[in-house]
């Protein structure tokens, strides 16, 4: 394995070091310079939530290009209520569907609270009293922005490495993704703003959303059954329009919450046809 470290300012807070495995044709790029302290380390494992990943505290991004790239490039930010990512069902499969669409990915994985084996139950009482959770997580908030910022600035730097169009540089996040997508468009620093955004049953938002000056167009798609994040979906959707910015909600009758990729009969499993349709509206795809 060969390894590759470029140390910036901390001004630039940008990324730091990339590694590159050849046996893959991966590479993944670290993005923070200041690691979240653990006593855990990352673990990739498959359970009942599929394949996921947690106690991430060195955020970094993983690309995927296209094998016919059109210029267009998405960051994915898995969700998992900031206790794991669904990395696989709302990361990986996400961005090879991306690169079928000739769209380059880059998967992010950003800062998570720490965990241990017994993190479904712990994960599973947050989510029953939502108000903890948005509790337990705020000291993440500042962190997972400043990776979301991080991960928007560094492909946008490097866009021509994989034929991108700096201007066609868009956020995508589900669920707790979704909220680490939202807090980068609030940051608003040019420098790190998406050029379009995609929220997909986006939860734990703030009670008022700040919607940025020149804010980016926003896709957002949810399911009516999705008690955990269907009203942060029809509000952000609402923060936007109410703002005059251009905003397209897509929402279906069933589905539940943390659809992602997985097919399951229900109406949820044509939001990836609503989405291409609106990413072909905006000129990101089909040229």
């Amino acid at each position: 394995m060969k390894v590759i470290t470029m140390r910036l300012s901390s001004a630039i807070a940008g990324a730091l070091a990339i590694v590159a495995i050849p046996a893959c044709a991966w590479e993944v790029i670290r993005l923070s310079s200041d690691p979240v302290p653990a006593t855990s380390k990352e673990v990739r494992e498959t359970g009942p939530f599929g394949t996921i990943v947690r106690n991430v505290s060195d955020a970094t991004l993983t690309p995927y290009v296209a094998e016919k790239p059109n210029g267009t490039a998405v960051i994915v930010a898995p969700g998992g209520g900031f206790h794991m990512l669904s990395i696989d069902n709302e990361g990986e499969a996400v961005a090879k569907w991306l690169n079928s669409q000739g769209v380059t990915a880059f998967v992010l994985k950003y800062r998570l609270l720490e965990t241990g084996a017994d993190f479904p139950l712990q994960m599973m009482r947050y989510l029953a009293n939502l108000p903890s959770l948005r509790t337990a997580v705020e000291p993440l908030r500042p962190l997972a922005t400043a990776d979301g910022e991080n991960a928007v600035k560094w492909v946008r730097k490097n866009a021509g490495r994989y034929g991108i169009k700096p201007n066609r540089v868009g956020l995508m996040g589900f669920s707790a993704g979704g909220a680490v997508t939202v807090w980068t468009l609030a940051a608003n620093k040019p420098a790190s703003r998406p050029d379009f955004a995609i929220a997909i049953y986006p939860g734990l938002l703030p009670d008022a959303i700040a919607v940025p000056k020149k804010a980016p167009p926003l896709f957002v798609a949810a399911a009516k059954d999705d008690k955990l994040a269907y009203a942060d979906s029809v509000r952000l959707a609402a923060a936007w329009k109410g703002a005059g910015a251009s905003s397209t909600i897509v929402t279906y009758e069933s589905g539940g919450h943390g659809f992602g990729m997985k097919k399951s009969g229900k109406p949820s499993d044509a939001w990836t046809d609503a989405m291409a349709d609106w990413m072909r509206g905006q000129g990101l795809v089909g040229k």
